[in-house]
C-alpha cells in the first residue's frame, strides 16, 4: 500500500454538524488515515479517553505548551476554553506512513490549511440549516440553554467561512454524507 505520509485531511464545521461522526467513519474504512488528537482545556465527557479523544490539559499546561511553541495551531474557542493541534501529532502520524485527519474548529482548520497548502484538503461540513443544527445540539444533551445559544451564535459566524475551504459538504442525509466523504478523501489520497 502506498504511503499517505505528507498529506492532511481537515474536517471543520460548526459544533453539532456531524464532523466527529464523519471522521470516525473515515477512520474505520480507510487504513491510510490516522486521527490527530487535539488538545483541549475542556472537561472530559463520559466515555472519552485522554490521549484518544483529546489530550485533556489544564489551562496552565496548555499555556505552557503555547509558550514553548508546541502547537501547530490553537484557539480560545470560548472564554477560558482552548483547543489546539500539537505539532508532535502530525510528526507522529507521518512517521507511521499515514495521512493525518483532523476534526477541528473552523479557524483551526483554516490555519492548518494555510500552513500546509496543497498537502492539505480542507473540507467544511455544513448542517442543512441553523435550525437543524440547533436540534442536533439539543439531542446531544451536553449543554444548557445559554451554552446552546452561544454555540448557535458561533455557528452562524463560522458558516461565513465555508467559501474559504476546498470543499463544502452538506450533512443532510448521513449515509450520503459518509459515502461522499469517503470518495472525496480517497481521491485526494491518490493524487
Amino acid at each position: 500500500m502506498e504511503s499517505a505520509a505528507g498529506k492532511l485531511v481537515i474536517f471543520s464545521a460548526p459544533s453539532g454538524s456531524g464532523k466527529t461522526t464523519v471522521v470516525h467513519h473515515l477512520l474505520k474504512v480507510n487504513p491510510k488515515l490516522s486521527f490527530s488528537v487535539s488538545a483541549t482545556t475542556r472537561k472530559q465527557r463520559p466515555g472519552e479517553v485522554d490521549g484518544v479523544d483529546y489530550y485533556f490539559l489544564s489551562r496552565e499546561d496548555f499555556q505552557n505548551k503555547i509558550s514553548k511553541g508546541e502547537f501547530l495551531e490553537y484557539e480560545e474557542v470560548y472564554q477560558g476554553l482552548y483547543y489546539g493541534t500539537l505539532k508532535s501529532e502530525v510528526e507522529r502520524i507521518w512517521s507511521n506512513g499515514n495521512a493525518v485527519i483532523f476534526d477541528v474548529d473552523v479557524v483551526g482548520g483554516l490555519n492548518i490549511k494555510k500552513i500546509y497548502g496543497k498537502q492539505a484538503l480542507a473540507i467544511f461540513l455544513r448542517p442543512p440549516s441553523v435550525e437543524v443544527l440547533m436540534e442536533r445540539l439539543k439531542r446531544r444533551e451536553t449543554e444548557v440553554e445559554h451554552q446552546l445559544q452561544e454555540r448557535v451564535g458561533k455557528a452562524q459566524k463560522e458558516l461565513k467561512f465555508e467559501k474559504e475551504f476546498d470543499i463544502v459538504l452538506v450533512n443532510n442525509i448521513l449515509a450520503h454524507t459518509l459515502a461522499e466523504a469517503e470518495s472525496i478523501v480517497q481521491y485526494f489520497l491518490t493524487l
